[in-house]
């Protein structure tokens, strides 16, 4: 056999084998779809309780348009000056805890002295503007972040921040916030913090007050003025002299004043020495410049003038340079070698700088809540106002107009119904008018009938 037949010969028999590959291979092309019609069903059955994801991502997505869509009224510090630089704005997007922080609805924000000094640049704790002002406030708590477990949902409590709490929603350290007492209003939790802390840190850990002292408080009808003096009274044979003008003096002789002075009319260190010729024990001072060395001279020896604050720089609505330059020439100046020969003690206090100590401040603000709940102290509320009316708030206390606190409410001012009276007054002079109006028309109408008669007669 030749190599071609041999090669012919096995070409012919490897052909059946192929032809039956052939069968066999669209066999398994038609069966090989089947596991993956299983694998994919079994796929689908896996994958199948993940088909609410879409649902799920569009709920969060709802919520977060909602948080970004939610607005809430703030003042702003815009610049220094007059009361039109704090401004009511809406800021958008509801801010959230973070952990150990707790977010407050406020119902209620304190107003201090402090805050207008920064409207006029002078109170350098306060950060630059544009800033929200506000040290103390008080609210409801509506969420809480991680960690935080002694606050809930709910609450009703008092905040203390160094600032930002002019709002009508606020995130703080839950730590610094406090539960307000059972019968408390808040006003009242809004006006008692800065006050009431300052007042007794004064009096209790600076001056050692005890009884059978006399103690000088000037601006006695103001916020500190009237903690100050509560705070004397819960203590027996206190002697308080207490300078305000002469029309608030029948309502501070009521709050525990011994002896009050018109500082506008007389000389009250003159009327202090003819009631008490050795002076005094504790001087509190706020006002600054010349008024401070006359408190200075005031003290007994072993006695103590503290002073926290110079109300002497602000005169008006802006920043007055003469008023500071005054001030500040007037300054009190003494040597420690005077001091010592003296027997006297001159303290400062400002609360604005003891952030590194709010163990302290918490364990004084337990303190007064206490008091409180005792019926031993109760803030004065002299007047509130509507955010849009901050301008009038600051005015009334800049001016000296207040007797206790005043308050900034965040929620918007409701327009006052119209009296029935007005309703009444209204009618009777639509009423009127209408009258007026036919009388009108009949004088007017026999001119007419005078005017035809002519032609009637012509005729």
């Amino acid at each position: 056999m030749s190599a071609e037949d041999a090669a012919a010969a096995a070409a012919a028999a490897q052909q059946p084998l192929a032809e039956e590959r052939a069968e066999v291979e669209p066999q398994a092309a038609d069966q090989a779809p089947e596991p993956a019609q299983e694998q994919k069903s079994e796929s689908v059955s896996q994958t199948a309780p993940e088909d609410k994801a879409p649902e799920e991502k569009e709920e969060e997505k709802k919520e977060e348009n909602e948080e970004d869509a939610f607005t809430y009224r703030t003042l702003v510090l815009t610049g220094y000056g007059g009361y039109d630089k704090v401004k009511l704005q809406l800021k958008k997007g509801l801010p959230g805890p973070g952990e150990g922080e707790v977010l407050v609805r406020v119902k209620a924000c304190g107003l201090n002295f402090a805050e207008l000094l920064g409207r006029q640049g002078l109170y350098e704790r306060l950060p630059s503007p544009p800033v929200t002002p506000g040290m103390e406030c008080s609210g409801v708590v509506e969420a809480v972040g991680e960690g935080v477990q002694d606050r809930q949902v709910g609450d009703s409590v008092l905040v203390l921040g160094r600032c930002g709490l002019w709002q009508e929603v606020v995130v703080v350290k839950a730590d610094h916030t406090f539960p307000m007492p059972d019968g408390m209003s808040y006003e009242e939790a809004a006006a008692l913090p800065i006050n009431y802390i300052t007042a007794y840190m004064m009096l209790f850990e600076m001056g050692n007050i005890r009884s059978n002292k006399s103690v000088l408080i000037h601006m006695a009808a103001g916020g500190v003025g009237i903690a100050a003096t509560q705070l004397c009274n819960t203590i027996s044979d206190v002697t308080v002299f207490g300078t305000a003008s002469a029309s608030k003096h029948e309502v501070i002789k009521q709050g525990g004043v011994t002896h009050p002075i018109d500082y506008r009319t007389r000389d009250y260190a003159e009327e202090i020495r003819k009631i008490s010729p050795k002076g005094l024990d504790i001087v509190l001072d706020p006002l600054g410049g010349s008024d401070t060395q006359k408190a200075f001279n005031l003290l007994k020896p072993m006695g103590t003038l503290i002073v926290y604050g110079a109300a002497n720089r602000l005169t008006g609505q802006r920043k007055n340079l003469l008023a500071l330059a005054k001030s500040w020439y007037n300054q009190f100046t003494i040597s420690a070698l005077s001091l010592m020969h003296s027997n006297k003690a001159v303290c400062g206090f400002h609360l604005g700088y003891l952030d590194d100590e709010f163990p302290l401040i918490a364990r004084v603000l337990q303190t007064l809540l206490e008091l409180y709940k005792q019926g031993k102290i109760k803030p004065r509320i002299d007047s509130t106002f509507h955010f849009e009316q901050v301008a009038d708030a600051m005015r009334r206390m800049q001016e000296r107009n207040n007797i206790g606190k005043v308050i900034l409410l965040p929620e918007p001012k409701k327009e006052e119904p119209k009296a029935e009276e007005d309703k009444k007054e209204s009618a009777n002079e639509d009423k009127k008018e209408g009258e007026q109006k036919n009388d009108i028309q009949k004088e007017e109408r026999p001119e007419e009938d005078k005017a035809e008669e002519p032609k009637t007669g012509e005729s």
